[in-house]
């Protein structure tokens, strides 16, 4: 898919024309069997799952998913599950037409490349669903100002799914963002580790990386590396026969005392109590 600004901005140079707004309901075994298709279509996905292959390629529909049909796409369906499928749909049309060096260039759509095609997911699916409702409201209602209303709340159809897409791909990046200061934790837990310095690594303010992280893992970044720190410390209990004070250093505290008042504080025993049980530990 397109960079969201991408689509935007491929979407700017459209002017649109609406065809056909309305719903369609079909019952639990219908199917239609693969055709081209002739027409630009928007789909809203309501309720109900189907199967949907476009140009040999299968998609699963469900609930919160939109679909983009263009002319000559071949497109097979097919309900799945035994309840009713239920879809908003806007059948369109277009032409290119934008300024370039003071000159307008218009092409038609056979001549341009639409920017959205096949199946979508949509994250903020209340935004998306109230357009279509819209759409569908004012769609029989005639005379040149209902018809500029219409052709405006398309395009704020489209600026919301682009918007949405934008939205996922931010969440995504995030994401990648913190995937990489946890690997760094993993890494590098027995070096000395300050917030300031994991947030700067992802990119992020304090603030905005500790709300991130905890959302992502359930965990503040700090009390998410002290777990792993101790996950560590109980692994080197078991297998080695190191000092307090040598797993303390390992583990990345300088102050075994330090280190054993954390760790009955998450464990609920002492290194040394744990060793009775788990291991071979030394005590200065």
């Amino acid at each position: 898919m397109l960079k969201p600004v991408k689509i935007i901005s491929q979407l700017n140079r459209l002017v649109f024309s609406l065809d056909v707004v309305g719903e369609h309901s079909h019952d639990p075994g219908w199917s239609r069997p693969a055709r081209k298709h002739k027409f630009y279509t928007l789909w809203l996905i309501t309720k109900g799952k189907v199967e949907i292959v476009i140009d040999g390629q299968k998609h699963i529909g469900e609930p919160g998913m939109i679909f983009v049909f263009v002319p000559g796409m071949v497109t097979e369906r097919r309900v799945l599950n035994t309840e009713p499928f239920e879809h908003y749909f806007i059948r369109f049309s277009f032409m290119e037409a934008f300024q370039e060096q003071g000159y307008w260039q218009t092409n038609k759509s056979e001549e341009t490349v639409f920017p959205l095609q096949g199946g979508y997911k949509i994250q903020n699916v209340p935004n998306v669903l109230q357009k279509f409702e819209q759409l569908i409201q004012f769609w029989k209602q005639k005379g040149p100002m209902m018809l500029m209303r219409k052709n405006i709340l398309f395009q704020e159809l489209w600026l919301t799914i682009a918007q949405d897409f934008r939205a996922q791909k931010v969440a995504g990046d995030t994401t990648v963002l913190i995937d990489s200061t946890i690997d760094y934790m993993v890494n590098h837990y027995n070096e000395s580790m300050e917030l300031n310095e994991l947030a700067l690594l992802a990119g992020l303010s304090k603030s905005h990386y500790v709300r991130l992280f905890k959302k992502y893992t359930g965990y503040s970044p700090i009390e998410y590396l002290t777990q792993l720190r101790i996950g560590k410390a109980k692994e080197l209990m078991m297998v080695s026969d190191y000092r307090m004070k040598q797993i303390a250093h390992a583990v990345g505290y300088n102050d075994e005392f330090y280190f054993s008042r954390i760790f009955k504080k998450h464990v609920g025993v002492s290194p040394s109590e744990y060793h009775e049980r788990n291991g071979a530990i030394t005590k200065e």
